[in-house]
């Protein structure tokens, strides 16, 4: 069973794009985006199945795993067990997935099958919100954002500029996230440097990406920018990234507000990815008052006999 896997390029995405968001899935990686984000931290290589499916194959600490195929929700069984016969004669190993959407977990009734274990990944979990609250910032709950944001807009009035960006900026958001990494110091998540390299790689390529990318400017200088995709399939914003200079109060809210009031004004949900249990992402995403989480799973093949 050959399946010509490949690494994924900026070259591929244009025909792995019309896979995507075909069932229901709420995950940050039901957009293309994330799988080239997110290409060189766990080595992602792809293979399309009769023009109907994509099917992953990734390396973490030197295991091999995948992910959920993409493809439409009535192909899910069979582009699933093709996997786990490729896993099983190819690789001669057991089965196994990370990041397993709730959707297709359910789907394919993995939890009550004997034949996987299903665990929950908690600390992987996306955080999804209401569009409409996240453009609007009010209600209660989000009382302290919107004083956050006032606070902004009053202190640099006549100062700052949202603005949409281009592959032509990129010098610009090079020079900011340099910054950006360097304040971060050398203690950091082991995540870090592939994010800011998968960035890197996304300003290189943003031309056949098709990303939506916005900054704000603080006395003609850069000081925040964001990017996201959009799953129409789930009328989602998908947040993938967003950066500011931290020491500028309500920057955060701010950018995050014009992004989606620009970019996504008609979205019903927002997802803005997990926090890898990192208690202070947890705390900040917590603080925006979710609406629910797009909860994701590890499957693992039980009882394999090599």
């Amino acid at each position: 069973m050959d399946m010509n896997f490949k690494p994924v390029q900026a070259d591929d995405i244009e025909a792995l794009t019309p896979f995507f968001c075909r069932r229901p899935n709420k995950a940050c990686d039901s957009v293309v985006l994330d799988s080239f984000l997110w290409r060189d931290y766990y080595n992602v290589q792809f293979a399309i199945r009769d023009g109907k499916a994509v099917q992953w194959l990734m390396e973490e600490g030197g295991v091999k795993h995948s992910a959920m195929p993409v493809c439409e929700e009535q192909d899910l069984p069979h582009y699933f067990y093709e996997m786990v016969d490729y896993f099983n004669q190819v690789l001669r190993q057991p089965f196994k997935i990370y990041l397993a959407d709730e959707e297709a977990v359910d789907y394919l009734h993995l939890r009550e099958s004997s034949d996987f274990e299903v665990t929950e990944q908690e600390d992987l979990k996306d955080y999804l919100y209401d569009g409409d609250a996240m453009r609007t910032l009010s209600g209660k709950k989000l009382h302290k954002k919107k004083n956050h944001l006032n606070a902004f807009l009053k202190e640099y009035e006549g100062r700052y500029e949202y603005r949409r960006l281009s592959c032509a900026d990129r010098g610009e958001v090079w020079s900011f996230l340099d910054t950006w990494r360097e304040e971060k110091g050398e203690v950091v998540e082991s995540h870090l440097d592939y994010e800011v390299e998968g960035i890197h790689a996304i300003l290189n390529h943003c031309c056949q990406l098709q990303v939506r990318m916005s900054g704000v400017y603080i006395d003609g200088r850069l000081q925040a920018f964001t990017i996201g995709s959009y799953n129409p399939f789930e009328n989602m914003a998908v947040i993938h990234i967003e950066k500011a200079n931290a020491a500028v109060r309500g920057l955060y809210q701010f950018i995050n507000q014009q992004f989606l009031i620009h970019e996504f004004p008609d979205a019903v949900l927002v997802n803005r990815e997990d926090d890898l249990g990192q208690e202070g992402l947890r705390k900040a995403k917590m603080s925006y008052n979710p609406c629910g989480f797009a909860r994701k799973y590890l499957v693992l093949q039980k009882n394999f006999k090599g």
